[in-house]
């Protein structure tokens, strides 16, 4: 195209009509994907049945289509001749590979996470350093609700003020790109309880067989009922990890230390059922040791006896510095 003397490079009838074309089409795509989510939205509102998960992978199935759709269309559009497709595809790559590295990696981290099925909406992960449920999963990040510290992790980075596994407040987002550097540790997805323990130190005096009974009765009132476990989750559960059903119900170990016996009582909760049931056995158990007469033991020192004490007799009324004579030669 000439204009105003210079010969303008590119710009000429057949590209302007690609590019009017080209708008018209991601107009429509963008259009079209959002009346679709809408409606599919609409859909499942009014499905009683629908859960958050089903909602969220209907719209993240319709955002991939139109993707999709939207890379084909452009692409059909500006390169008809296979040859400049892949001239130009190959540069593409080639800048993309060394502009965008870690946008690349983090679209390639999304489609490992669908397809190794290592975490979804809903999860209680724990991922690039933040621990927390999963609220959106996008395809370059992964938003999450993030949680305090329990305390065998208390010492890690970032610092939080909650301790405890309750929320905190802050909305955290991650780089997809952190699952090829770092583990990703899912409490939810193929079993969604997690094992808890609570320890208490007791003299060796103390009636062990009293307090091993109060820490039993609280683990079995409050903590999972495995009788009420789903017979489909206790086999996944043998199935996947070979845990033997034996293992669900709790148990009390001992453990001696040159200060005190420590017995602690494992048993099994569910995820976001932690923080309340080891406060209601935390409370109960109170209760029974205050009843029994049963202390907890701690690092005090007890005085058992004193050495005899022998008070120097006082010096008489009157004595100066210079009588150095003894009573007894007076």
């Amino acid at each position: 195209m000439h204009f105003l003397g210079i010969d303008w490079v590119g710009v000429n009838a057949e590209n302007g009509r690609k590019l009017l074309l080209s708008l018209i089409f991601i107009a429509v795509i963008v259009g079209g994907g959002i009346g679709l989510r809408a409606l599919v939205g609409l859909v499942l509102n009014r499905t009683d049945h629908s859960t958050l998960q089903t909602k969220f992978w209907t719209r993240q199935g319709i955002s991939l289509l139109a993707a999709v759709l939207l890379v084909l269309g452009l692409l059909s559009i500006w390169f008809n001749d296979p040859a400049r497709l892949a001239t130009a595809f190959g540069l593409m790559s080639a800048g993309l590979a060394f502009a965008l590295q870690q946008v690349v990696t983090s679209v390639a981290g999304y489609f490992v996470i669908l397809r190794g099925s290592t975490f979804t909406v809903g999860d209680r992960i724990t991922m690039g350093g933040v621990r927390g449920d999963v609220l959106r999963l996008g395809f370059i990040q992964t938003t999450i609700m993030e949680m305090g510290q329990p305390p065998a992790v208390q010492g890690s980075s970032p610092a939080m003020w909650v301790r405890s596994r309750q929320f905190t407040g802050r909305i955290v987002t991650v780089s997809n790109a952190q699952i090829f550097s770092e583990p990703v540790f899912n409490y939810t997805r193929d079993f969604p309880f997690i094992w808890e323990e609570m320890s208490i130190p007791i003299t060796y005096e103390a009636d062990r067989a009293k307090v091993e009974a109060i820490m039993l009765a609280a683990a079995k009132r409050h903590a999972l009922d495995t009788n009420a476990m789903t017979a489909e989750a206790k086999t996944n559960l043998q199935d996947r990890f070979g845990v033997e059903p034996i293992d669900l119900e709790p148990r009390v170990f001992f453990r001696i230390t040159d200060n005190w016996l420590e017995l602690t009582v494992r048993f099994i909760l569910g995820t976001h059922q932690i923080r309340g049931a080891k406060d209601a056995m935390s409370r109960e158990m109170l209760v029974g040791l205050d009843a029994a007469g049963i202390g907890i033991a701690s690092a005090t020192y007890d005085i058992v006896g004193l050495p005899p004490v022998e008070l120097a007799g006082r010096r008489r009324a009157g004595r100066t510095p210079a009588g150095q004579a003894s009573d007894a030669a007076e």
